[in-house]
């Protein structure tokens, strides 16, 4: 497991018809403010502001083909080549890191063949490197 000490982002927020909506500086418009987009955030964040990480190389929640089936990652980060780096599966705070979380991004990277695939709920995270083992911490970008 990594642990990472989210520090405290300089977020853009809006309300709308009583919803709270947040700025996303990838997809460069506001966002519904659910639990899993404070994760899918604060973990964009940290790799941009803390690790970074080229934001001209992520791409955010684009949906993909793989065994027939219609599905959409969290976050897919490209290296300087732009070959797939990092898959990011985010879930909300409440929802268990465990097998199933473990599968789908398994799934995922049958179409992408990323070097790391990356889970988290925002409380863990946890890093499968290229080496097939699981990483202590994030690795730096390429």
């Amino acid at each position: 497991m990594i642990n990472i000490q989210y520090r405290k982002y300089n977020f853009k927020f809006k309300e709308d018809k009583g919803k709270k909506y947040i700025f996303d500086e990838i997809r460069k418009k506001y966002i519904l403010l659910t639990p899993e987009e404070w994760v899918r955030q604060n973990f964009l964040h940290h790799l941009i502001y803390d690790l970074s990480f080229n934001k001209n190389k992520i791409a955010l929640e684009k949906e993909f083909t793989v065994n027939q089936l219609k599905k959409r990652f969290d976050i897919l980060v490209y290296d300087k080549n732009f070959e797939v780096f990092m898959i990011v599966e985010c879930k909300a705070p409440e929802i268990k890191i465990d097998n199933k979380t473990a599968k789908q991004i398994f799934n995922y990277n049958i179409k992408f063949n990323a070097q790391y695939l990356v889970l988290t709920n925002g409380n863990y995270t946890f890093c499968l490197g290229k080496d097939k083992k699981w990483e202590s911490k994030l690795p730096k970008y390429l």
